[in-house]
């Protein structure tokens, strides 16, 4: 490195000479390439006298310069090293740790209220007599006035009317006479009841029922019945996804309609109108016009297989329910869905309609019977009663009543507010069907061909048979799901799992026998 005379000088006369590594241009290797020195920045040839002049304080050979880098002063390897250990407890213990510091947070209870002190008691008892009670703490005893029974004019016969007769009027039997009727009483060991019941209903004679006719026709399991206003035919729906219209009659075919693409599982005729509703397992209700015999409206909504239907006896409106746990109220002619009832957490299997309140009526597996208000859309009330799942409803004709069959028990409801009535038991099998007539006769169909007849006033089970299935069907296909009595209530159609329907009617050459019936005492009042 070559350097000015004139730099040089200027250097020399302040600062003193310069180091002879650098005046001679020797290397030193360092850290950086073309250092001079060790640590060093390097140095240019061309340097020039006011870049080589220096002013105390700035950077120079004694302190670091611009392109020095900076020195991170290193730290001991013995900081990055814990020199205590970290003690590892097991989970028992650290769960016996916060158990016992749980334990010591609840140990004292701080939130319970002071014990009462007797004084302290009193004055607040003193204190509510004057303020509430002190108009009516002094006022005098009413005075009760008992009106005297009548005593008969004729001498008393049995000790037990002498002593009532005595007790009424004390002046009426001498002394001698008294003790002669306390021993004539003893002797008679009658006992009396203070208050007595009002005495149980006596059931009604009705005639038995036998079977009338079977009607063969269906390829499947006949799910569902309805009867037409006019008695003239009534209709069955079934698993072979047909509905057929049978005369009452003669049991003839008159009418097939097929449309639904599943099990129909419920159908139900207008009372008002010339219109016939399904409803089945594919998820669809279809109004189908009699006029026509053809589908003319279907009613889209419900998510999953609907399994009964009513038609409403005075609105333009239709209830379908379904293994969707709702119950959907469909108007007729605009096929809009006017209320959507949610409620019931399974499915529901029955729905009945009624023009007086409650006008809808459900049923579900979810062991609840729901009385509706159809104007707010909400439950007016839950009957909580059964235990197992509940299949069928039914209203009675004249009463303001229905019931409700489940496999514990068939019960009995009074409207609105659904108050218990009664009871019902003998079945030993799953109900899927009940029945009412005006004469109060019940019938109850089970899933093992049992049908069971009740009279529904005191629930006396007066006839009981066991349904027979038509030959080459097997025993275990003799279940009922659906019973309809006609209007006239002298016919009851059974729709069978052997595929058959069943008309059956009253023996009319049964006479009338004495009734052997001993009603249970202690009845169930739930």
């Amino acid at each position: 490195v070559s350097t000015q005379s004139t730099g040089s000088s200027g250097i020399n006369a302040e600062y003193g000479p310069l180091p002879q590594d650098v005046m001679s241009g020797s290397t030193t290797p360092g850290r950086m390439s073309g250092s001079t020195t060790p640590g060093r920045g390097p140095l240019r040839s061309n340097i020039k006298q006011r870049s080589v002049l220096r002013t105390p304080g700035t950077p120079g050979h004694d302190t670091p310069g611009r392109n020095t880098p900076k020195r991170t002063p290193k730290r001991p390897a013995e900081s990055l090293v814990f020199k205590e250990e970290v003690q590892r407890h097991t989970v028992h213990t650290l769960v016996f740790r916060s158990l016992k510091r749980t334990h010591d947070m609840f140990l004292y209870d701080q939130w319970a209220p002071l014990p009462t002190l007797e004084e302290v008691k009193d004055a607040r008892k003193n204190y509510k007599k004057q303020s509430e009670y002190a108009h009516v703490k002094d006022m005098d005893a009413p005075v009760i006035v008992r009106k005297e029974k009548s005593v008969p004019l004729g001498p008393p016969t049995s000790g037990q009317e002498l002593v009532s007769a005595q007790n009424n009027n004390p002046n009426i039997l001498s002394d001698k006479q008294l003790n002669n009727a306390l021993a004539m009483n003893n002797n008679t060991k009658t006992i009396t009841l203070a208050s007595r019941r009002a005495p149980l209903p006596k059931p009604q004679w009705h005639p038995p029922w036998k079977l009338m006719r079977v009607i063969s026709g269906h390829l499947g399991w006949v799910r569902c019945v309805d009867v037409d206003h006019t008695n003239d035919w009534f209709v069955t729906g079934s698993a072979d996804r047909t509905i057929k219209i049978w005369d009452l009659a003669t049991g003839t075919l008159k009418l097939s309609l097929t449309g639904h693409i599943s099990t129909v599982r419920g159908v139900a005729v207008s009372d008002r109108h010339p219109y016939l509703f399904s409803c089945g397992e594919d998820k669809q209700v279809k109004c189908w016009d009699l006029e026509q015999n053809k589908v003319i409206r279907h009613y889209h909504g419900h998510l999953s297989a609907v399994y009964a239907l009513s038609v409403h006896p005075t609105l333009d409106i239709l209830c379908s329910v379904g293994r969707d746990a709702s119950c959907r109220v469909w108007d007729m002619r605009t096929k809009a869905c006017v209320h959507t009832l949610t409620g019931h957490t399974n499915t529901v299997a029955d729905v009945k309609t009624q023009a007086t309140e409650p006008q809808i009526i459900t049923a579900s597996h979810d062991c609840t019977v729901r009385l509706w208000d159809i104007v707010a859309g909400k439950t007016r009330a839950t009957l909580t009663n059964h235990k197992k799942s509940i299949r069928s409803l039914v209203m009675h004709p004249t009463q303001y009543s229905f019931g409700s069959a489940s496999a514990d028990n068939i019960k009995q409801w009074r409207c609105p507010d659904g108050e218990f009535i009664q009871n019902l038991s003998g079945h030993s099998a799953i109900l899927n069907t009940l029945a009412l007539n005006q004469d109060g006769v019940l019938v109850s169909g089970a899933d093992n061909g049992t049908i069971h007849f009740w009279d529904w006033k005191t629930g006396y089970n007066f006839q009981r048979f066991q349904s027979q299935v038509q030959p080459g069907s097997l025993d275990s296909e003799a279940g009922l799901f659906a019973m309809r009595f006609d209007h006239s209530g002298s016919r009851l159609i059974a729709c069978e799992a052997d595929k058959t329907i069943k008309i059956y009617k009253e023996d009319e050459t049964a006479l009338e026998e004495p009734i052997s019936w001993k009603p249970d005492l202690l009845r169930k009042r739930y």
